[in-house]
C-alpha cells in the first residue's frame, strides 16, 4: 500500500542512496530521486516507478529547483535524506586546495542547501523529517581524515542548530553517522585484503557496514513514529565511536 508521504533522497544512486531507496520502496513510500548521473538515476527511477529529478546538490538553484517541481508534480515533500558525500584519506598537509574545496562542497554546503531548501518548503507542513549523513570521523579523531571529519564535523553542527531554529514548526532534523560501509565510493578501501583487515579490525563488531545497515537506521529516521526525536546523531558504526575492541 503506497503511503501519503512524500520521501526525496538526494544521491539516490549512490550505495546508501539506493538501498534507502529500495526499502522506502518496499515499505510503499512515495519517492523522488535526485542525483547527479542521469542516465544512474533513469535507471533506478524505472526499477522503482518513481519520478527523478538530476540535480547538482551543491548548487543552490538545482536544489532549491527539485522542491518546487516535487509540489508541482507530486505534493509537498515531507521528508527528505542526503546521501551526497565524498571520502578523502590524506594527512592535512597532503591535501590540495581543490580537495578540500570539492570535499566542504560535496559534503557540507550540500547539506545545508538541501537544510536550507527543506526548511523553506516543508516548515509549513508539521511532522516533517529531514536525514542527513555524517561520519564517525565526526566523533572520533582517524589519521588521514582532516578534510572528511572538518566537514562531517561540520553536518553535525549544521543538524542540531537547525533542529532548534525549526523545532516549533515541528520540523525534524537527525543525522546518522556511519563507520565505514562497503559502496563504491569507499571501493578503494575494501578492494584491497589489508587495508580491509585494518578497517575491519577499528569495528568492535567485527565487520564493516552495508548500504542496508544505513539505510535501516534513516528510514527508521524518517518515519513518523519517532516524531520526538530531533538533534540527534546517530552512531551506525558497529561501535566504532563508542566501544574499545579487545
Amino acid at each position: 500500500m503506497t503511503s501519503d508521504r512524500v520521501i526525496l533522497i538526494f544521491g539516490a544512486t549512490g550505495g546508501i542512496g539506493s538501498a534507502l531507496a529500495r526499502r522506502l520502496h518496499r515499505e510503499g513510500a512515495r519517492l523522488a530521486l535526485s542525483g547527479r548521473n542521469p542516465e544512474r538515476l533513469a535507471s533506478l527511477s524505472r526499477e522503482l516507478d518513481a519520478p527523478s529529478f538530476p540535480a547538482d546538490a551543491t548548487v543552490a538553484a538545482e536544489v532549491d529547483d527539485v522542491f518546487a517541481k516535487i509540489a508541482e508534480s507530486l505534493a509537498p515533500v515531507t521528508g527528505v535524506a542526503h546521501c551526497v558525500g565524498s571520502i578523502l584519506l590524506k594527512p592535512a598537509h597532503l591535501t590540495s586546495d581543490a580537495e578540500w574545496a570539492h570535499t566542504i562542497s560535496t559534503s557540507l554546503t550540500s547539506a545545508f542547501l538541501v537544510v536550507r531548501a527543506a526548511a523553506r518548503q516543508m516548515a509549513r507542513t508539521p511532522g516533517g523529517s529531514v536525514v542527513l549523513v555524517s561520519s564517525v570521523a565526526g566523533q572520533r579523531g582517524l589519521a588521514n581524515h582532516e578534510a572528511i571529519a572538518a566537514a562531517k564535523s561540520g553536518v553535525e553542527g549544521l543538524v542540531r542548530s537547525a533542529a532548534a531554529s525549526y523545532a516549533r514548526q515541528g520540523l525534524r532534523f537527525n543525522a546518522v553517522a556511519p563507520g565505514l560501509v562497503r559502496t563504491p565510493l569507499t571501493a578503494s578501501i575494501t578492494a584491497s585484503d589489508a587495508n580491509l583487515k585494518l578497517s575491519t579490525a577499528l569495528h568492535p563488531l567485527g565487520r564493516i557496514g552495508t548500504p542496508e545497515d544505513i539505510a535501516g537506521a534513516i528510514a527508521w529516521l524518517l518515519s513518523p513514529e519517532q516524531s520526538w526525536i530531533t538533534g540527534q546523531i546517530l552512531g551506525v558504526d558497529g561501535g566504532m565511536s563508542t566501544v574499545q575492541s579487545r
